[in-house]
């Protein structure tokens, strides 16, 4: 199988997404649409996977790929193929079927509870997870939910954490990809952000780690290996 991977981003850490799609013997090609503008044609692979960024996804000034990334991403939905979106690309995933974005709105930092809706708990891939469970965040931004999307995770200060689209679309807000190795890398890149953000997280990130992160890991990977077996 051949995975069309988005970074949208220099700083782009694949994680559990990763260790699903080699489990699986995927061929990756790797697009840096940042950098270059270049995005895949639609069709030409068997999965699409676009994810997280520093911009905001209405950032089409600095960023003019973006409305190409959204309608790519919507056309690969309806046309069945399995389509992925984290963070920035679950928010461009939503822009492209019709959503709103909304911009600095609903920040939510480090390991944070989220929870299933009844549509969750009868999803493929995310019907294996408890109720509730630690997922990693790091974002300003949410959108709503698209026409014709099932609603599929929230959190208590933003509705939309996850949407399907179609047979396989699937739009997460959080970063179940991040495990602990790639979170400690962001906690090390990016402190003056995560500072800022959220203070004391970097300085105290052994003990959340501890508290939360072998439990986020585990679902992360189960969420990671459900996604990969619908490609």
């Amino acid at each position: 199988m051949r995975v069309a991977i988005i970074e949208n981003t220099a700083v782009t850490h694949h994680g559990q997404v990763g260790v699903a799609l080699h489990e699986l013997g995927a061929r990756v090609d790797l697009w840096k649409p940042w950098r270059d503008g270049a995005l895949p044609d639609l069709g030409s692979y068997d999965a699409l996977v676009a994810f997280g960024g520093e911009q905001n996804a209405l950032a089409d000034d600095s960023h003019p790929y973006l409305p190409r990334l959204a309608r790519l991403m919507k056309d690969s939905a309806e046309m069945g193929i399995a389509t992925l979106g984290i963070c920035l690309g679950s928010q461009v995933f939503a822009r492209g079927l019709g959503a709103a974005n909304h911009i600095g709105t609903a920040g939510e930092y480090g390991w944070c509870e989220v929870e299933l809706t009844e549509a969750g708990r009868a999803d493929p891939v995310l019907g294996h997870l408890p109720q509730r469970f630690p997922i990693l965040q790091w974002h300003s931004d949410t959108f709503t939910l698209p026409e014709g999307a099932a609603h599929l995770v929230q959190s208590r200060n933003v509705a939309s954490q996850c949407f399907r689209y179609g047979r396989a679309g699937y739009a997460m807000q959080f970063h179940f990809e991040a495990h602990r190795a790639v979170a400690a890398d962001w906690a090390r890149e990016f402190a003056p952000a995560f500072e800022e953000a959220r203070p004391g997280w970097v300085e105290n990130f052994a003990a959340h780690a501890v508290a939360h992160g072998a439990e986020a890991d585990a679902h992360g990977l189960v969420i990671a290996r459900a996604w990969a077996q619908l490609i």
